[in-house]
């Protein structure tokens, strides 16, 4: 399943996450792009409140549900990258990444602003930047 799921989000760029609500203690579940930035898996979005975000502040576990080219349902925690240094750093390689976007990233508007989370899936992302 490793290399499955290795090579799945090496590939693909659409993925669904199912989180904890904050209020409700419910499952929500919600379509996002991820990135893999110096060999991690991140989840971040346009500047501004977020109610996934605040999800995985109050309840960092969550699951990740590949989609695209395979489809895979795994056990992930959330840490927040709350550094401004290293978040200008990951998001200035993350605006790189997005060619046709980047004129409309203005960077530190996104460090100030944006959601952050560096995303851990026991035994899959340590093979990222393999």
């Amino acid at each position: 399943m490793n290399e499955q799921t290795v090579a799945a989000l090496k590939r693909d760029r659409l993925i669904d996450i199912t989180t904890t609500g904050r209020k409700t203690g419910q499952p929500r579940r919600i379509e996002l792009s991820f990135a893999i930035l110096s060999g991690k898996l991140y989840l971040t979005g346009r500047p501004g409140p977020r109610g996934w975000y605040a999800n995985l502040l109050a309840n960092p576990s969550f699951t990740l549900h590949l989609k695209q080219s395979a489809k895979l349902d795994l056990p992930a925690t959330a840490t927040p990258i709350l550094d401004p240094e290293q978040r200008r750093t990951l998001l200035t390689e993350y605006q790189a990444k997005l060619p046709r976007l980047a004129p409309r990233i203005d960077v530190e508007d996104w460090v100030a602003q944006s959601p952050l989370v560096e995303v851990t899936i026991t035994g899959v992302t340590d093979q990222l930047g393999a």
